[in-house]
Parts: structure tokens; C-alpha cells; sequence
């Protein structure tokens, strides 16, 4: 790939190697949201964002994490967060705990519902991942893939902004 290929017409950024490649990124990855997204829309009642908070709440464990903290990992502003958090709470999701660190602080965590949602819609995630995103793949290239794309993420986490 041809990194400094000179770009002075739009047919040559239209055609550039680099570009090209970045833009079969983010459309593969927008349609893989589109297919795995409706498939947990369907199969589980929820959405994909509301799926990764699920994550996010069980990776934490049963202290909880406070809303800013959920709202930094999917790149949410707090009052973004604080919405789909109230919808999940009203669907039996999560709910809001005191901070035993900080009296005025309150946690979000998964409830009984919410865990059980979360191992379901696991499970249905994973095959449909299996399917549309490792299947397509040669087998000895999957696991360098799948590092490839931990090394982007957390280059593009670390470069954002801490959000307030």
C-alpha cells in the first residue's frame, strides 16, 4: 500500500490505497453493526449500545460504575448516558445504587434481569460474530486480526478526549 502516493485530482483520492482501505473499515464495520445489531434487536429486545453497557456493567462486576464512567466508554456525553441508562432501568436492566466511596455519587449496575439478558444476547452475539465476521476470514489469519483491531481501538480510546 502506497502511503505517499500523491493526491491531486479526485479520481486519485477516490482511488488511494490508504483511503480505500480505511473506507472498507468503516463500511464493513458499519454493516456488520447493521446485521449484529439486528439481529440482538430481534433475538434479545435490545439494542447494540444498550448491549455494550450491558458489557461495560459486567465487566465491572456487582459494585456498579458511575454514569460517567459508562458515558466514557462508549463515547457518550453524560446526559446521553443518563438516558439510555433510564431506559434500560425501566426495562429491569440496571438500577442505581448509592457509591459506598461517595455519598452523593451513585452506581449503575446490571440487576438480575440484566445479567440474565446480558449471557443470553452473549450467546447469540458470539455465533453471529462467528458467521459474519470470523467465517469469511482465512482461520490462520484470525487471531492476528483480532489483535490488529485491539491495537486500533485502543489507540483511537487513548487519543480521544476525557469527556467531563
Amino acid at each position: 500500500m502506497d502511503e505517499q502516493a500523491e493526491i491531486s485530482t479526485p479520481a486519485e483520492a477516490a482511488n488511494n490505497a490508504l483511503i480505500l482501505a480505511f473506507g472498507r473499515l468503516q463500511g464493513a464495520a458499519n454493516r456488520l453493526e447493521y446485521i449484529l445489531g439486528r439481529a440482538l434487536e430481534v433475538e434479545c429486545g435490545i439494542s447494540h449500545l444498550t448491549f455494550e453497557v450491558l458489557l461495560i456493567l459486567g465487566r465491572a462486576g456487582k459494585p456498579g460504575l458511575p454514569m460517567r464512567a459508562i458515558a466514557q466508554e462508549q463515547v457518550l456525553t453524560t446526559g446521553g448516558a443518563t438516558r439510555l441508562v433510564d431506559r434500560m432501568a425501566a426495562a429491569g436492566l440496571v438500577d442505581r445504587v448509592e457509591d459506598p466511596d461517595d455519598r452523593r455519587g451513585r452506581l449503575v449496575r446490571l440487576t438480575a434481569l440484566g445479567e440474565e439478558t446480558t449471557v443470553a444476547a452473549a450467546r447469540v452475539h458470539r455465533e453471529n460474530i462467528r458467521r459474519y465476521f470470523l467465517a469469511p476470514l482465512p482461520v490462520e489469519e484470525r487471531d492476528r486480526f483480532a489483535e490488529n483491531l485491539r491495537v486500533l481501538s485502543h489507540t483511537a480510546r487513548n487519543t480521544l478526549p476525557r469527556l467531563p
